[in-house]
């Protein structure tokens, strides 16, 4: 495996206070707030179409989140999103619960279509039903019969490259085994554990943390997703460790990012690269 330079990643985050731009999911907001603050990036949560423009103009990177989607923030995604692109500012998308209905699936759909997403990030279920057109509706969480399992690994990865190779984006699909490609390079990531799941906004910070990371580092994304990805669940596994219960795992869980640093990344990091 091509060794991925964790201290260079860390450091540009650390030393440039990257700024983060996010429209993201109400439920979560706070959570995705504090998550960035933790690698030493600096959060803006605003999603009125009022100021989303100076917002993004202003910052390093965009979170688009489609987790509580209304129609004036579908607004919002794409007038920020477009000022992103036009600003060469790195831009993550997470479909979330993107086949749960109609309104969902067509906006996702226009937001694919005039948004070039340098990340798009979702569950096993949400990125098969962007790549499939599927109509079988499901909720955020992904399908039990859609688990990544080595039976259909090969096809995963494959799908995941193909959407890859059609978006120009680094697929991100996360689960018991995270897969991060840009059509290319594969990493699967062995990294978390299952009680990351039973807390709500797992996936709305990891979107976060992967702008922060992107944004410092947009000469090595691929490799900035995947150390954002792997940090993500070696801070679930301290977690896990230390809690007592789900409320003090989300603690422990910011906690852990707060601290983490390359020296731990290379200590615990399980990433395997395939071709």
């Amino acid at each position: 495996m091509k060794r991925i330079d964790f201290e260079r990643i860390f450091d540009n985050i650390r030393r440039d206070q990257t700024m983060v731009h996010c429209i993201t999911n109400y439920v979560t907001i706070n959570d995705v707030a504090n998550m960035i603050l933790a690698i030493g990036a600096s959060p803006i949560m605003a999603d009125d179409w009022m100021e989303v423009r100076e917002i993004t103009a202003m910052c390093d990177s965009l979170v688009i989140n489609m987790g509580t989607l209304k129609q004036n923030t579908v607004r919002s995604m794409l007038l920020a999103g477009k000022e992103a692109n036009q600003r060469g500012h790195l831009v993550v998308f997470d479909p979330v619960g993107v086949g749960a209905s109609r309104f969902r699936k067509e906006t996702a759909a226009k937001l694919l279509k005039q948004i070039h997403f340098n990340v798009i990030r979702g569950n096993i279920s949400e990125i098969k039903t962007l790549y499939e057109g599927s109509d079988d509706g499901y909720g955020v969480d992904a399908k039990k019969d859609d688990a990544v399992t080595e039976d259909n690994l090969e096809y995963v990865i494959q799908m995941a490259k193909n959407m890859a190779k059609k978006t120009k984006a680094v697929i991100v699909i996360t689960g018991k085994t995270d897969l991060v490609t840009d059509g290319q390079q594969i990493y699967l990531i062995n990294n978390g554990v299952l009680d990351m799941s039973r807390i709500t906004g797992t996936g709305c910070m990891l979107d976060g943390v992967i702008a922060g990371f992107i944004g410092a580092n947009p000469d090595q994304i691929l490799e900035a997703v995947t150390t954002a990805v792997s940090a993500m669940g070696i801070c679930g596994e301290y977690a896990k460790e230390k809690a007592e219960g789900t409320g003090t795992l989300k603690v422990h869980l910011m906690d852990a990012m707060s601290n983490m640093n390359a020296e731990w990344m290379e200590r615990s990091s399980q990433i395997e690269s395939k071709c």
